[in-house]
C-alpha cells in the first residue's frame, strides 16, 4: 500500500464502508477482503421505495457528485429522498491499487470490469439496505457505464435511468484515447510497471496525462473564446495548471490506470453474446439519454445511436461549451439543465 493525503477523509468526507469479503471478479480472480466505500443522504423510508443510486466518473468519488447535485430544493433532494453514492474499484477508497496490501498492491492489483463494481453495489443495496428497487440510477461518463449495466443487469430493480454523457459500450474510437491516456502515464521513467514507491515519482506522466485531458475534455469553441476567464482563470496557462494539472496532479497512477482499464471494457453486449440490440432492449426504465454537445469523448452521435434502442427512452441533449467536463457544473447554466432534465425524469410516472 502506498501512503497518500489526497485519499483523505479530510479532503473527501467521511465514507461508510462494506466488506465484500473475498469478491469474485468477472476474469475469474479473487479479491481479497474487498471493500466498497460509500456515502448517503437522506433517509429510507419504511417501505424501502425512495432510493436513489449516484455512480461517480473516472478519477472521481462520491464527494464530486454529492457537492454538485445533492441538496435541498434540488431535484436530488435528501429530504425526499435515501440517495446512495457509491464508489468504484480503483477510485482510492473503495479497494484500489494505492490501497490493497500484498500481494495484490500497486501494479498487481487485479483487473476489474464496470460488472465487478455493480455487482458490488448490488450487495451494498439488497444486503445492506433491503432495497429491492431503485426510483433512479445516474451518473456521468463511467458513472452511466454503471447506470447502463445496472439497468440491463438488474432491470426489474431500477425504475428510472439517468446516464449522462456516457455509452453502454466504449466505442473504439473512445477506446484509442482511453489507451493513450494510460500511455501517457506509463511514459514516465518512474512507472517502474506500477511499482513506484511514490506518487510523485511518476508526476511527469500525470502531468502528460492532465495535458491529454486538456485538449479533449473542453470544447474548441470554449477556448476560442476563452469562456475559461467565466470560471475564474486569468490565463489559458492558469486554466491548465489550476484546473486540468489540479485535478489530476495529487491522484495515484495505478488507481487512474486501474478505471481506465473498466472504462475501455464497458460493454453491457456481454450479457448477449455481444448483441448490443438485444442487451439494450432488457431496459424497462424509463430512460432520459442525456449528452453533452461538443463532448469528444462521447460524441452526441454515439449516444442518438443506442438511445434508438432503448424502449421508452428519450434523447436529452445537453448543451454547452465545457463538452465532457459539463458535469462540472462550472456555470450555472449547465447545473439548470443538468437540474431540469433530473427534475422532469422524476416527475415520470413509472
Amino acid at each position: 500500500m502506498l501512503e497518500t493525503d489526497y485519499y483523505s477523509e479530510e479532503l473527501h468526507g467521511p465514507h461508510q464502508y462494506f466488506e465484500l469479503g473475498a469478491f469474485e471478479l468477472q476474469t475469474g480472480l479473487t479479491l481479497p477482503n474487498a471493500k466498497l466505500a460509500y456515502k448517503t443522504h437522506g433517509w429510507l423510508n419504511e417501505a424501502k421505495d425512495n432510493a436513489i443510486l449516484f455512480t461517480h466518473m473516472y478519477s472521481g468519488t462520491p464527494r464530486d457528485m454529492e457537492t454538485r447535485f445533492v441538496g435541498e430544493g434540488r431535484p436530488l433532494d435528501p429530504s425526499q429522498y435515501f440517495i446512495i453514492l457509491p464508489g468504484q474499484f480503483g477510485n482510492g477508497f473503495s479497494s484500489s491499487p494505492s490501497n490493497t496490501p500484498v500481494p495484490d498492491d500497486r501494479g498487481a492489483f487485479p483487473k476489474v470490469m464496470i460488472g465487478d463494481d455493480v455487482r458490488a453495489q448490488h450487495r451494498l443495496v439488497t444486503e445492506v439496505f433491503g432495497i429491492s428497487e431503485l426510483q433512479l440510477v445516474l451518473g456521468w461518463s463511467m458513472g452511466a457505464e454503471q447506470t447502463y449495466e445496472w439497468a440491463v443487469r438488474y432491470p426489474d430493480m431500477v425504475k428510472r435511468a439517468a446516464p449522462f454523457a456516457g455509452t453502454a459500450k466504449t466505442t473504439p474510437h473512445c477506446d484509442m484515447f482511453v489507451r493513450m491516456h494510460e500511455d501517457v502515464i506509463k511514459s514516465d521513467p518512474g512507472w517502474n510497471n506500477g511499482f513506484y514507491k511514490d506518487r510523485r515519482d511518476v508526476r511527469l506522466g500525470l502531468l502528460r496525462h492532465a495535458q491529454v485531458w486538456s485538449v479533449m475534455g473542453a470544447t474548441q469553441e470554449l477556448y476560442r473564446r476563452e469562456a475559461w476567464r467565466d470560471a475564474g482563470f486569468s490565463s489559458l496557462d492558469d486554466f491548465n495548471h489550476r484546473f486540468w494539472e489540479a485535478w489530476f496532479l495529487p491522484m495515484d497512477p495505478n488507481d487512474l490506470l486501474c478505471m481506465a482499464w473498466k472504462w475501455r471494457h464497458g460493454d453491457v453486449s456481454l450479457h448477449t453474446g455481444g448483441d448490443l440490440a438485444a442487451a439494450l432492449d432488457r431496459i424497462k426504465a424509463k430512460t432520459f439519454v442525456m449528452p453533452f454537445s461538443g463532448d469528444m469523448f462521447f460524441p452526441v452521435q454515439d449516444h442518438v445511436e443506442e438511445q434508438a434502442l432503448i424502449p421508452n427512452s428519450e434523447l436529452r441533449v445537453i448543451e454547452s461549451l465545457w463538452g465532457h467536463f459539463t458535469m462540472f457544473c462550472m456555470t450555472e447554466a449547465d447545473r439548470q439543465a443538468i437540474d431540469n432534465n433530473l427534475r422532469d425524469l422524476l416527475a415520470r410516472p413509472v
